[in-house]
């Protein structure tokens, strides 16, 4: 399975920032859709995520005034990416390895959607209960 399954349940547009807003207003846009990390896209690029992580290093370091400071200067770039075809055990690894919970997916040079560890972890554990049940159908029918 690839990181293009992933996506097919995926539902609407990608949310994210761009480098020149300001981190307050993007922490407003994090609250209000109840997610924990944007891309950070110029044009047609992704340069970054702005991630909760981003803001309790940023809060600690810089108090209240971080909150005026723009994206760019606090995001963490370059960005991590993958392709829809990545496998997802691979992309499941690099985030472990890399410790990290968000991944942009890109084809070409373009943002096609953004993943985290935890629609990995869903899918994983869906497919194996699917076996799980497969296997006790196949068992009770012997």
């Amino acid at each position: 399975m690839t990181i293009s399954a992933i996506l097919a349940n995926h539902q609407g547009n990608v949310f994210t920032a761009a480098p020149h807003e300001s981190v307050g207003d993007v922490v407003v846009r994090l609250a209000e859709n109840r997610i924990g990390a944007l891309p950070v896209v110029d044009g047609t690029a992704v340069v970054g995520i702005f991630s909760e992580r981003d803001i309790v290093y940023g809060v600690a370091r810089h108090g209240s005034a971080f909150l005026t400071k723009t994206v760019a200067d606090t995001m963490t770039a370059p960005a991590i990416t993958v392709a829809p075809d990545t496998p997802i055990l691979s992309a499941l690894s690099l985030m472990t390895k890399r410790r990290i919970r968000h991944l942009p997916v890109i084809q070409g040079d373009a943002l096609v959607g953004f993943v985290s560890i935890g629609d990995l972890v869903k899918h994983r554990i869906d497919k194996i209960e699917a076996e799980a049940a497969a296997m006790r159908d196949y068992i009770s029918m012997a």
